[in-house]
């Protein structure tokens, strides 16, 4: 059974769900939210717990959203979780230093409908009973992005995640000069979900959901999103491309799908230089990027003066990914990590939050992550025990300068 691709209706402010043979239509002004809590303080660390971990995360697998070969598998995430246990990076091993946050609520519509179309989020509650009669649906043609019985419930719990830990940084932020970075381990991943519908893997956009969340909830007015996922994160572009207090970040490979975020994508109207897009060659790698942050990242969040720092965590970009043609390395994700760290800390008293993106070969999704742990809690990399430097080719150094200073002169910098 295939769910084609939604369709609004300007005229009607409706979303049509096609399921099949059937027909289902859902008057947005008609809903009535039934899932109006927030996240709970109560499921907040205690003081005590706060004021000594340095990282914070949060787990939603979505084991039940899973399509047989499909890249964005439930394989995923447990894989990440494996290779932190194997590494000694969690609380069994390192007590105080690693918070992980079981008890959240998941996100309720209104933090969905904060980024996202009311139309849509009840539409897609409304074909999981289809889902469960019929199995798979096909939500969206070009990614493809499929849903399951599950994913309405596991993609609002994926998105609770990561506001629990909007709450639990923001919280330590007020007791400790140097509070924890959270990390979201969830999916399905959220950067491409555009506000009408899902795009990309990507059914909820839950770094765009986290920064309404902390504006709204938190009163921190000003947020910054790095995405350094190999693919430009175009839902959250549209989401905030009027905002001018919300800036959005993203490097990524030119060319790559979804054909967006390029050079003279920038904003409009009030929130006209709050987006910045580089589109990196293929074959950019490490070096590129410590340029690109030392140039590019940290002059636009030094004059834009955020008040959290969110980041769209992709692991695509890993020179062993099947899906993208850039160069990382374990080392370039630690890298990373620390400098937004050490970032967060200067600029907005280390209010810092991770989600995970793409990352889609799980042994350099799970190193890469370990890896970032590492750099977060402050350990050495580990980086040389799985990088093989002998499988990396020259980057494009003249292509790579060109792109740099392309974009430092659209925005001044």
């Amino acid at each position: 059974m295939l769910l084609h691709n939604l369709r609004r209706s300007p005229a009607s402010g409706s979303v049509s769900f096609l399921v099949g043979n059937g027909f289902f239509c859902r008057k947005s002004q008609r809903v009535v939210n039934r899932c109006s809590f927030r996240i709970s303080n109560s499921s907040l660390p205690s003081i005590e717990q706060l004021s000594d971990a340095r990282v914070i995360y949060s787990v939603a697998p979505s084991m039940g959203h899973n399509q047989e070969s499909h890249p964005e598998s439930h394989f995923r995430v447990p894989s990440i979780v494996n290779a932190l246990e194997e590494m000694k990076l969690t609380p069994k091993f390192r007590g105080s230093e690693i918070i992980e946050l079981q008890h959240f609520e998941p996100a309720s519509v209104d933090d969905i409908a904060s980024v996202h179309a009311r139309a849509y989020v009840f539409g897609l509650e409304k074909v999981m009973d289809q889902a469960m009669e019929e199995g798979l649906i096909l939500i969206e043609g070009s990614g493809p992005t499929y849903a399951t019985s599950t994913t309405f419930q596991e993609s609002i719990v994926a998105a609770g995640a990561g506001l629990a830990l909007v709450d639990s940084v923001v919280a330590a932020s007020k007791i400790k000069r140097d509070p924890p970075t959270g990390f979201a381990l969830i999916r399905p991943p959220g950067h491409h979900a555009v506000p009408q519908g899902p795009m990309g893997f990507c059914v909820f956009g839950n770094v765009a959901i986290a920064a309404r969340y902390a504006q709204r909830v938190h009163a921190l007015k000003r947020v910054f999103i790095i995405d350094f996922d190999v693919h430009h994160g175009n839902g959250t572009n549209d989401a905030f491309y009027d905002d001018p207090d919300i800036f959005f970040l993203s490097f990524h490979q030119d060319g790559s799908y979804p054909g967006t975020g390029k050079f003279d994508e920038v904003g409009t109207g009030d929130g006209e230089g709050t987006t910045l897009n580089l589109p990196l060659p293929g074959g950019s790698g490490d070096t590129a990027i410590r340029t690109v942050f030392d140039e590019v990242v940290v002059p636009c969040a030094q004059r834009f003066k955020p008040d959290i720092i969110l980041v769209s965590a992709g692991y695509d970009g890993h020179v062993l990914d099947p899906l993208a043609n850039l160069q990382f390395t374990t080392g370039t994700y630690y890298m990373l990590a620390s400098s937004i760290k050490q970032l967060a800390k200067d600029l907005c008293g280390g209010r810092c939050v991770f989600f995970l993106e793409g990352g889609y070969n799980l042994k350099s999704l799970s190193y890469s992550v370990a890896d970032s742990f590492r750099a977060l809690i402050g350990d050495q990399s580990l980086a040389s025990e799985f990088d093989n430097p002998n499988i990396l080719y020259e980057e494009p150094t003249a292509k790579i300068k060109q792109a740099i200073q392309r974009i430092k002169h659209i925005h001044s910098l």
